[in-house]
């Protein structure tokens, strides 16, 4: 099968973006497909794009040529000059639409709210993950809450506060202070205090214009993959030190996951239950990660959905597909398998 992979892109989840996607490109290879990796935004300026897909070359090695750490998103921008213009790089909607499928390894905005979804919509191209409704109603975190909470799935008290205006309610200390649309936790924050809480908004609305308060659940942390609309074995996350922030969840050794987590069958089969429940209440399709935590009371509250979950070496949702005896690259291939279902 002929797979494109998008990866990159200029959100501030590039290089974890880099990383899924070199991840997905290189299992998608080994299991016989011809497969391309592509930065979306700086796409590919190959002469050759008729017989893209039988060239014998190592696509990751070459989108290495932007480093994946730590990346200066005004840099990759300026590669471009018409960036502003068209956000899609050179070639990537023809390539896109000589493949069979795409596979979407993107994180974050313009890769999970939605609107290149809509564009391969109506290119007729056929891509892996949810779809654009889906897509940019998980992106708003507020959205998501407010379906979640019409359909009974418990989350956390918290309310929405945009730029520039008060606050209509208040949430005790400690709370979690996030952005709105966001992803990888960049831009989410544990306050304790006043001045953290403070601190927290100035930073975050650097990130997006909205943001959203909640009360801090104090517990344990899960995670629950649900493939096809069918839940996966739940993985419990323990943070060394702090919460599951952007460098624990990417920085190998700094989490202890344990997959399958050791709950009662009674707790988990309710939360998996509560996270296919959420997958059909956000409209999802295709495959999604759903976010947990258990308090001491051992009440479930379930904190959001990820439209596309990463794919790196230290991603939960390989995690747990490998409890259920599912590799790496036959997960990829049963991601394939529902995208072109859908």
């Amino acid at each position: 099968m002929k797979v494109a992979v998008l990866a990159g892109g200029i959100s501030p989840e590039r290089d974890v973006s880099l990383s899924s996607g070199r991840m997905i490109y290189k299992a998608l290879k080994e299991k016989g497909h011809k497969a391309v990796l592509l930065d979306v935004y700086l796409g590919c300026e190959a002469g050759d794009i008729e017989n893209i897909f039988e060239r014998d070359e190592d696509w990751a090695e070459g989108i290495g040529a932007i480093s994946e750490e730590d990346p200066d998103i005004d840099s990759v921008k300026a590669l471009r000059s018409d960036g502003d213009r068209n956000f899609f790089g050179p070639n990537v909607i023809h390539i896109c639409r000589a493949a069979d499928v795409v596979f979407l390894a993107l994180h974050g905005e313009n890769g999970e709210n939605g609107k290149i979804q809509a564009c391969f919509d109506l290119l007729g191209i056929r891509y892996t993950g949810t779809d654009y409704v889906s897509s940019a109603l998980c992106m708003d975190k507020g959205l998501a809450k407010e379906l979640l909470d019409y359909h009974g799935i418990p989350t956390p008290r918290g309310i929405r506060l945009r730029k520039g205006e008060k606050a209509s309610g208040t949430v005790p200390f400690p709370c979690v202070v996030k952005v709105c649309c966001g992803g990888s936790s960049v831009g989410v924050y544990v306050v304790r205090d006043e001045k953290g809480y403070e601190d927290a908004l100035e930073a975050g609305f650097c990130f997006d214009s909205e943001m959203l308060v909640e009360e801090y659940i104090e517990g344990r942390e899960f995670s629950v993959g649900v493939i096809d609309g069918r839940a996966l074995p739940v993985i419990e996350i323990e943070p060394l030190q702090g919460f599951y922030d952007y460098k624990n969840k990417y920085q190998a050794g700094s989490t202890i996951e344990t997959c399958p987590a050791v709950l009662s069958e009674e707790k988990t089969a309710q939360m998996q239950r509560l996270a296919e429940r959420a997958f059909r209440a956000l409209r999802l399709k295709n495959y999604a990660r759903m976010d947990f935590m258990m308090n001491e009371a051992e009440e479930i509250f379930c904190l959001e959905a990820n439209t596309l979950p990463g794919m790196t070496p230290t991603s939960l949702l390989p995690q747990e597909a490998r409890a259920e005896g599912i590799g790496f690259g036959e997960l990829c291939e049963k991601i394939i398998e529902a995208a072109m279902r859908k």
